[in-house]
């Protein structure tokens, strides 16, 4: 049997006359859903596969169809003759434009075979001229296919070889997404191979030696692997020495590399290639003269298939020597390698003579980091979600290297300078990128662009890059923005958000409209802005009499999912609050690149207090967090936590005005009289019995309305009568806490009112054990005690915070409301047998699906703000959550 390889992701063009069989090998070999048939999309557009003046529609869309495939990264099968080049060049083109790799497989069959076969079929009723004629133009095609761009063609002759083929997809050469690491990745070394065993000792490897004292390999005692981001040659002392090491880490599995514009450029040296032997290649020209011809040649073959970048862990890392942008991750063509070793530049230079490039990295949006080199920096720089690992070691600065997943930054000195840079190291980041001038000033130093001798890459590369004689495609060459700024395209318009522990969560166009007008017209300074509280569901509906609520539904419904441990929390009466605080003002510079001490802020995103006021909170959380010794002990800066901020009225003084105190103030003044007048009328005789007893029971639950507001209410002035009740910390620095159970999380919040108990409220908790029938039965004592004192009621919690069940997350909590408290929700008179029996028909499934996807998405904020990833990735989960908020839930659930 033959095997036809086709790389992953490519677009397969299948060549061959009416009656060759086409769309029976394409029946056999793909799903139905990779095939687009030109019979199939004449069919739609004209209602007759045979159509033939369709065609020209036909095509438009299975092209428009196949391009959407593509930029998937799908692999898409054209079932059509294909015999005349004009039709495969435009196949050829689109393959090019989506960074995919063009496949021709003819089916070459005899004449005969295909003339019997086409008059067999009585819906096709053309004459043999046309088999001969597409004949004829298949016989030219076989001569020219891979000149047109085809980069694999797999002939089948005959019959037998159509049955005996298989089809076999390979992966890309690029695609190490099965490899997870742990990595250490190297930045540019330039022949400094003293510097390189030094990092590699500083990162934890044993360098082995030959029986010269050679360095020819370094392995990892936790099984750790080097990616190197490639510009292993020129410049250096000992560039056969750092080939030499890198090699034989590459040749034991310790290590991968990827190519470097200075690799390729030596690879055409070594071949007897026309090229200048400036910038450091003819001291590696130098240095490889006196090794022996079997090292060279090893040198030669080693750097010549090194691959463009690679995709590692599940896609989440990408390495490449000058960066990549998301479009081009993964995929094989010209312009990916062009762009991978030499970036993007404006076709100017500026005043040492040098390539002016473009800042990719200030547009990145793609949710894998990229690390890559070639742009020599004195200090790394975390933008959008990329990090350039070279630090000019050859230039006197340093070696540097990334630990990954940890982003630990290692770097050794050099050992001395090798090499004078043509122009001085400048730092990366918005104040180096080029201004729109007609001689802008380079966006960051490259002594090593300009050695391209004005070629392009070459075109036959080992991961089936393909060379279409142009520089990265026009897309590239936009207007950049300032690194970490959000941009309007980062949040409108239907999304959808990508979650570690609930999958994909969408975000209509209209949710997201709804949410831009509230962020754009109230909320605090973004860069403060990391978190957004999630949406909270209550307890299934209780069927006891006069109550709405009881948490014997809670117990019940966590058991059921498998959750035994809970934690009832005492639920304050005050107003969703999330306080961020840095330990000092430049820590606050230095990580959210704000003056100040940190935001107190809604649900909603809105500050609570003025400026001044705010600060004057922010320094007591800060003095508190400082003597309860968590700055240290969380090894961190900054503090997020989650609290309630008491009294509601310091938040909600004229909805509580507006909306509650005017209607008790209403039932107060008529009711009573109207109590008084019904009484007087039963006295005289008249049959009003019933009517006095509504309004009596009316005027009571209008009082008991009155009471339960009023409880939450009490004047303030500046911080006098504030009250913060902290019950979880979200992140610090490098961290996030939702793995830790409550009990943890209770201990450090009553570490916080040991510290400043007139600022800070503690939250009263209670274990309880689901399948303990005594332990239930005094989770509900305790809540009938709290609310019959006049308390809000209770959250109930999984203890150990984030858990997951047999359908994937838990409610991470539950509200159990006490019947008093319910009356300024409901209404005064909600608990009326009519009233309660209407709302218990209340349906919770969306609030809880609501609550989930808002908590997951709270969670992968959390997780990225935490990591350091760009603001914009942070906001993308920020805003969703006030984007989901405009759901249509009924809001009193």
């Amino acid at each position: 049997m033959a095997e036809l390889s086709i790389p992953d992701m490519s677009l397969v063009v299948l060549v061959g006359v009416s009656g060759s069989g086409k769309s029976t090998f394409a029946g056999r070999h793909f799903a139905p859903t990779q095939v687009l048939s030109s019979d199939f999309f004449r069919g739609l557009v004209a209602d007759d596969v045979n159509d033939q003046s369709a065609s020209a529609e036909a095509f438009d869309a299975l092209h428009h169809v196949a391009g959407k495939r593509l930029a998937a990264g799908r692999i898409t099968v054209v079932d059509a003759t294909n015999v005349q080049r004009e039709p495969r060049a435009a196949l050829v083109r689109l393959a090019r434009q989506h960074h995919v790799l063009p496949v021709a497989i003819v089916l070459d069959l005899p004449e005969s075979v295909c003339l019997a076969r086409t008059a067999a079929r009585p819906d096709r009723d053309f004459g043999a001229h046309v088999i001969r004629r597409q004949r004829a133009d298949l016989r030219r095609a076989l001569k020219s296919l891979s000149k047109e761009g085809f980069r694999r063609v797999h002939v089948l002759r005959g019959q037998d070889e159509v049955d005996a083929a298989s089809i076999v997809v390979e992966p890309l050469l690029n695609d190490r997404r099965a490899q997870t690491g742990p990595f250490d990745v190297i930045g540019d070394v330039h022949g400094c191979l003293a510097e390189l065993v030094d990092l590699l000792a500083a990162l934890g490897y044993v360098v082995e030696r030959d029986e010269r004292g050679r360095a020819v390999d370094a392995h990892h005692p936790l099984g750790r692997t080097v990616v190197f981001v490639g510009d292993l040659v020129d410049r250096g002392p000992d560039t056969p020495g750092v080939l030499r090491l890198a090699m034989g880490m590459v040749e034991r599995g310790h290590a991968l590399v990827v190519c470097g514009n200075h690799e390729q450029k030596l690879v055409k040296a070594l071949r007897g290639r026309d090229v200048s032997t400036g910038h450091g290649l003819a001291e590696s020209l130098g240095q490889l003269a006196g090794e022996p011809p079997e090292f060279r040649a090893r040198v030669e073959e080693f750097c010549d298939q090194l691959v463009s970048h690679y995709v590692l862990d599940g896609g989440r890392l990408v390495v490449a020597h000058a960066g990549l942008p998301e479009r081009y991750h993964g995929r094989a063509s010209g312009r990916v390698r062009a762009f991978a070793l030499f970036g993007d530049t404006t076709g100017e230079t500026d005043e040492y003579g040098l390539p002016v490039r473009y800042p990719w990295a200030t547009e990145y949006r793609g949710s894998a980091t990229v690390l890559y080199g070639h742009t020599p920096t004195p200090e790394v720089e975390w933008v959008n979600n990329t990090l350039c690992l070279d630090t000019g070691c050859v230039f006197g600065g340093k070696l540097t290297a990334l630990r990954y997943p940890e982003r630990e930054v290692v770097s050794v000195p050099a050992r001395r300078t090798w090499y004078e840079p043509v122009r001085p190291l400048l730092p990366t980041g918005p104040a180096a990128a080029p201004a729109p001038a007609a001689h802008p000033a380079p966006n960051s130093p490259d002594p090593t662009a300009a050695e391209t001798d004005g070629a392009e890459p070459d075109g036959a590369e080992p991961d089936g890059a393909e060379t279409d004689g142009g520089e990265p495609d026009g897309a590239d060459r936009t207007p950049r923005g300032e690194p970490d700024l959000l941009m309007l395209a980062d949040v409108a318009g239907r999304r959808t958000v990508l979650t570690e522990h609930h999958g994909r969560i969408t975000v209509r166009a209209d949710q997201a409209a709804a949410a831009l007008e509230v962020m754009s017209r109230f909320a605090i300074d973004p860069r403060w802005l990391l978190y957004l509280p999630p949406t909270m569901a209550p307890t299934a509906t209780s069927a006891l009499a006069g109550l709405l609520e009881h948490p014997a539904e809670a117990f019940g419904d966590y058991q059921a999912a498998g959750v035994r441990r809970v934690v009832c929390q005492e639920k304050h009466m005050g107003s969703r609050a999330v306080v961020l605080v840095c330990r000092d003002s430049s820590a606050a510079l230095a990580r959210f690149g704000v003056e100040g001490h940190g935001a107190v802020h809604t649900r909603t995103g809105r500050a609570f207090f003025e400026p001044e006021l705010t600060e004057r909170l922010l320094t007591r959380v800060g003095e508190a967090v400082t003597s309860a010794g968590l700055w240290d002990e969380l090894g961190t800066s900054w503090l997020l936590v989650d609290a309630e901020l008491m009294p509601w009225s310091a938040k909600a003084g004229q909805l509580i005005r507006d909306q509650y105190a005017r209607v008790g103030a209403a039932a107060a003044a008529v009711l009573p009289v109207a109590e008084r007048e019904l009484a007087a009328a039963l006295a005289r005789g008249v049959p009003v019995a019933d009517l006095l007893d509504r309004v009596t029971r009316r005027a009571a639950d209008a009082e008991a309305f009155r009471a339960a507001y009023r409880r939450y209410c009490w004047p303030t002035r500046g911080l006098d009568g504030v009250r913060i009740a902290p019950f979880q910390v979200l992140a610090s620095q490098g961290s996030t806490h939702h793995h830790r159970p409550h009990t943890w999380h209770l201990a450090v919040a009553e570490r916080l009112v040991a510290a400043d108990p007139e600022l800070f409220a503690p939250t009263r908790s209670l274990a309880v054990d689901t399948a303990d029938a005594d332990s239930v039965a005094a989770g509900v004592r305790w809540w009938e005690e709290l609310t019959s004192a006049g308390g809000e009621g209770v959250v109930v919690k999984p203890e150990a915070n984030l858990t997951r069940g047999g359908r994937g997350l838990v409610q991470p909590g539950v509200k159990v409301r006490g019947r008093e408290y319910l009356r300024i929700v409901y209404g005064p008179d909600y608990t009326a047998p009519e009233h309660l029996s209407r709302l218990r028909q209340r349906s919770l499934g969306g609030k809880r699906s609501l609550a989930l996807r808002e908590y997951a998405l709270g969670l992968e904020g959390l997780a990225r703000a935490a990591r350091g990833e760009p603001l914009w990735r942070v906001h993308e989960c920020v805003f969703a959550v006030l984007a989901l908020e405009s759901e249509p839930v009924d809001p009193r659930l």
